[in-house]
């Protein structure tokens, strides 16, 4: 009774505008996120040369981070959904802050290991917390918009990272970026309980049956889910984790130069990719197209556009390689808004943090069995075959988002599939 009362909002209404309000700190929230996460891709050439790394040895780090997120995730979104919003988001913002402000005092290659391991159980918790705040807050049609709006959060903080890297590292040096984005997400603490005590939820329907756990379990739709997801992310993957590397190593540039004039510009475009892919998703679901049709429809789009990935080492100028980037980008945030989407269609509110949790967890069980390849790959042969064999993964993953989670009323669920209903 404690944790339903610190982790739900007062039911006082159910202003629209109030509403989303809620879901805009949260924006923020998930911005702090994903600066304090791709600080170390922004300085990833100062820190090879300082710490002695080669590219596998940066896709080990990179490796660690995302196995300690791939296997908390679970954990942590069913701790949301137990203990609440207010009280969940609390203390993973500040437990990733705290982490994140002491890689500014770390002097070896096993301290940096541990900090990211420690960082990544914490993060862990970002994405299933937005999730729950967009199942409190927002009604179904909306919660495409609800999530692109998110990734506009995630687009920031990494739009904000080699800026920051730019401004800050040549005066203060590296470490002075990681102390002041630990800084900023404790504060976001404070503002975020004065918002929950006066932002009324959305009313939940009682006449609506709600999963139990063991059903979510065996529901075959949230492991097709969790798999699907997996093959379409790896190239947000390359993107978020690599792309100063390879203005670096491919287009020979300095770090300073690369995230200056080129870096953030694909992260701007995957804005505008979150944004038209929750509103294609909403215009259809509007006129009528049932939720998970619609959003399967804007994925299956967007993953024919991710083919021209494999194009991105063959242009011939910079300018044109962020062009072919951006434009990989934009797909890739058209897709993940919706399939972030899904879990709430799925599975409803009550469950929401922990069928997030599912594909953050899946991403970052992907994310750590392939960033150290990428590594080596890069090591060996640059980035031309990575981009051409990422290219194909997204196209794979809808089809199996389609197999397992497409609608079929009227035949056999697949194999993977048992009885339960959400």
């Amino acid at each position: 009774m404690i944790a339903r009362r610190v982790g739900n909002p007062p039911q006082v209404g159910n202003l629209p505008h109030t509403r989303w309000i809620a879901v805009a700190v949260f924006v923020l929230s998930t911005s702090l996120n994903y600066l304090d996460r791709q600080l170390l891709a922004a300085v990833a050439p100062t820190l090879r040369s300082e710490f002695h790394l080669s590219y596998a040895q940066y896709g080990q780090i990179q490796s660690v981070f995302n196995l300690s997120y791939s296997i908390i995730a679970p954990f942590a979104g069913w701790f949301i959904d137990f203990v609440g919003l207010n009280l969940g988001a609390t203390i993973a913002v500040a437990v990733w802050s705290l982490a994140g402000a002491v890689t500014a005092l770390l002097r070896s290659f096993s301290g940096l290991l541990a900090c990211r391991t420690i960082l990544g159980a914490a993060e862990a918790a970002s994405i299933p917390s937005t999730g729950k705040a967009n199942a409190t807050y927002l009604e179904s049609h909306e919660l495409a918009l609800g999530t692109a709006i998110n990734n506009v959060g995630l687009s920031l903080g990494s739009i904000a990272a080699p800026l920051l890297v730019a401004s800050l590292a040549p005066r203060f040096g590296w470490r002075s970026v990681f102390a002041a984005c630990g800084i900023g997400g404790l504060l976001w603490i404070p503002l975020w309980w004065v918002t929950s005590r006066r932002v009324p939820a959305r009313a939940v329907k009682k006449q609506e049956r709600t999963t139990t756990m063991t059903e979510l379990l065996r529901d075959g739709r949230l492991w097709g889910l969790a798999i699907g997801n997996a093959f379409v992310m790896t190239v947000f993957l390359l993107w978020t984790n690599w792309t100063t590397v390879y203005f670096v190593q491919a287009r020979h540039m300095a770090q300073d130069q690369a995230n200056r004039q080129f870096v953030w510009i694909p992260t701007v475009l995957g804005i505008a990719g979150g944004f038209v892919g929750g509103a294609a998703a909403y215009y259809l679901i509007k006129r009528g197209s049932p939720a998970v049709k619609a959003r399967l429809r804007v994925c299956w789009i967007g993953a024919c556009v991710l083919l021209l990935t494999a194009a991105v080492p063959f242009m011939p100028s910079d300018g044109l390689a962020t062009a072919a980037i951006s434009l990989s980008f934009f797909s890739t945030l058209t897709l993940s808004t919706n399939i972030y989407a899904l879990p709430i269609d799925l599975f409803g509110a009550r469950h929401a943090a922990f069928g997030v949790a599912a594909l953050t967890c899946s991403y970052g069980l992907m994310a750590a069995a392939l960033s150290p390849a990428i590594g080596l790959a890069v090591d060996l042969v640059g980035f031309t075959p990575v981009c051409a064999g990422l290219s194909v993964l997204p196209l794979v993953g809808v089809m199996l988002l389609q197999r397992y989670v497409g609608p079929r009323q009227n035949s056999p669920r697949p194999r993977m599939q048992s009885h339960a209903r959400a």
